[in-house]
């Protein structure tokens, strides 16, 4: 089994920044990605990591703001988000992939196959 557990959320002003972070125990996992959701709607892909660290993928929505990157060693997957926005307020989850390949990553839910239990992000206007 493998646990993620979630954490650096809270709140903070628009144009802020936040730094969340992913620590992972149990089995080793391959690709690892962040989604989000808000209340009433699906939950939607923010940025993935393969297990490598080589390869990244982000959505437009938060490209050019948002950074992923991990450390192997301390089994993190951190998420760097800048200029932050009113509409990133969302609960953020980390997911990781049980099997893939060093240099994969995945960019749906179907692609992970365990998540953590999320960390509220609040951006204020």
């Amino acid at each position: 089994q493998v646990q993620l557990t979630e954490s650096g959320g809270g709140l903070v002003q628009a144009r802020g920044s936040l730094r969340l972070s992913c620590a992972a125990s149990g089995r080793t996992t391959y690709a690892t990605g962040w989604f989000r959701q808000v209340p009433g709607k699906e939950r939607e892909f923010v940025a993935a990591i393969s297990w490598n660290g080589r390869n990244t993928y982000y959505a437009d929505s938060v490209k050019g703001r948002f950074a992923i990157s991990r450390d192997n060693a301390k089994n993190t997957v951190w998420l760097q988000m800048n200029s932050l926005k009113p509409e990133d307020t969302a609960v953020y989850y980390c997911a990781a992939a049980l099997l893939g390949s060093p240099i994969g990553i995945a960019t749906t839910q179907r692609g992970y196959d365990y998540w953590g239990q999320g960390t509220q992000v609040t951006v204020s206007s």
